[in-house]
C-alpha cells in the first residue's frame, strides 16, 4: 500500500479518465505513458470503466491504474477483480473504506470539510482526495486545515496546467488529479499525440527545471578564493565563503578542491528532486545514490546524476531542490 501511495506521489499527476469505449483504453493509457504519466484514474461515470479498467492492467503493467468514482462495495470488489490498484471515492463512505482497509487498497475518498477529514484521520489513511478542489476553496482552505489534521490530500476539479503548482508547490499535497489531458473529444478522436504533448506539458510545468549555479572545481582554497574575487570584481557578485566552496553571488561556485565532474558541476533547480528522479528514471537517466542529500522529513534536497550521464561538456550535473 505505501509503495502505491509513494508511486502515486512522484508521478505526481494522476489523470482522471472518463471512456465510453474501452476499446480505446490502452492506445490512451500509452499516450499518457509516452507524455511521462504512466497512471490512469478510470471513473465508473461510464459502462465502459469497468473493462477500460482491465485492458490496461493487462496490457499496460507500467500503468498504475485505479478506480474513480466509486460508490459502492459492489462497485469496488468489480474494479479489483478487473485489476484497480486504487479506489478512489468522490466522498467519503465508511463501508467502502473499511472494505479497502481490510484489503490492504489504497483508498483516496472524497473529503471537503473537517468531519469527513477527521474520519479519514481516525480510519488511519493517509491521503485523502479533495474534491471538487477550486470550488470547495482550493489550495488556501487545505492550508487552513493542515495544520490539525495529519492528512495529505489529492486535489482534483479545476486543477489544470496553470494553477497546478498552486497545489503542488504545498508540501501537503501528495498530487494532483486532472482531465485536461484527457478530454472525451481528444479520447473519442483518438488524438493520441495530443494527449501525449498535453501531458508532457504538464510535467514540464511541474518538474519546472532551471539553471540554478555552476561550479568551478579549483585546485585549492586559494585558487576558489582568487577565482569567485574575479566574478566579484568584475561583475559586483558578492562572495560568500562556505567549508568546501566559495560562492560569487548565487551562480557561480568556486569549489576548494576538485569534485565531481572533469571541470566542475552544473546545478539544476526543480520544484521536487523527487518527482524529478522519478520522471528522469522514467527516461532511462541514473543517480547516483551516495550523493543523494535529505532534509528532516526524508525529501530529498540534491542528488548527482551518475557518472555516466557526464556528457555535458565535461561538467557534472546534479539536481537540487528550488
Amino acid at each position: 500500500m505505501d509503495q502505491i501511495l509513494k508511486t502515486v506521489s512522484n508521478i505526481g499527476i494522476i489523470p482522471v479518465i472518463a471512456i465510453e469505449d474501452a476499446a480505446k483504453a490502452v492506445p490512451l493509457a500509452r499516450a499518457l505513458t509516452a507524455g511521462g504519466l504512466p497512471a490512469a484514474e478510470v471513473t465508473f461515470r461510464t459502462a465502459a470503466g469497468e473493462e477500460a479498467i482491465r485492458q490496461i492492467a493487462q496490457n499496460c503493467p507500467e500503468v498504475l491504474v485505479g478506480a474513480g468514482t466509486v460508490l459502492n462495495l459492489d462497485q469496488c470488489g468489480r474494479a479489483l477483480a478487473a485489476g484497480a490498484k486504487f479506489i478512489v471515492s468522490p466522498g467519503y463512505n465508511e463501508a467502502l473504506v473499511n472494505y479497502c482497509i481490510e484489503k490492504g487498497v489504497p483508498v483516496f475518498p472524497g473529503c471537503v470539510n473537517a468531519s469527513d477529514m477527521t474520519r479519514a484521520v481516525n480510519a488511519g489513511l493517509k491521503v485523502v482526495k479533495f474534491f471538487p478542489a477550486e470550488q470547495s476553496g482550493g489550495v488556501a482552505f487545505l492550508k487552513a486545515l493542515a495544520p490539525v489534521l495529519p492528512l495529505n490530500f489529492m486535489p482534483t476539479g479545476g486543477v489544470n496546467t496553470k494553477n497546478l503548482m498552486d497545489y503542488l508547490s504545498f508540501d501537503r499535497i501528495a498530487a494532483c488529479g486532472g482531465t485536461w489531458m484527457v478530454k472525451k473529444d481528444l479520447i473519442e478522436g483518438e488524438k493520441w499525440e495530443e494527449i501525449t504533448a498535453i501531458c508532457k506539458d504538464a510535467v514540464k510545468t511541474m518538474l519546472g527545471f532551471e539553471l540554478r549555479h555552476i561550479g568551478i572545481n579549483c585546485a585549492d582554497e586559494e585558487e576558489a578564493m582568487e577565482t569567485s574575487r574575479a566574478f566579484s570584481a568584475v561583475f559586483g557578485m558578492a562572495q560568500k565563503v562556505g567549508n568546501s566552496s566559495v560562492f560569487a553571488g548565487t551562480a557561480v561556485e568556486c569549489m576548494k578542491a576538485p569534485y565531481l565532474g572533469k571541470h566542475g558541476h552544473i546545478a539544476i533547480g526543480t520544484n521536487s528532486v523527487d518527482r524529478a528522479v522519478y520522471h528522469l528514471g522514467l527516461e532511462g537517466v541514473e543517480f547516483d545514490e551516495s550523493t543523494r542529500k535529505t532534509d528532516a522529513k526524508g525529501r530529498t534536497t540534491a542528488i548527482y546524476l551518475e557518472d555516466r550521464h557526464n556528457s555535458f561538456g565535461g561538467f557534472a550535473v546534479h539536481l537540487v531542490q528550488k
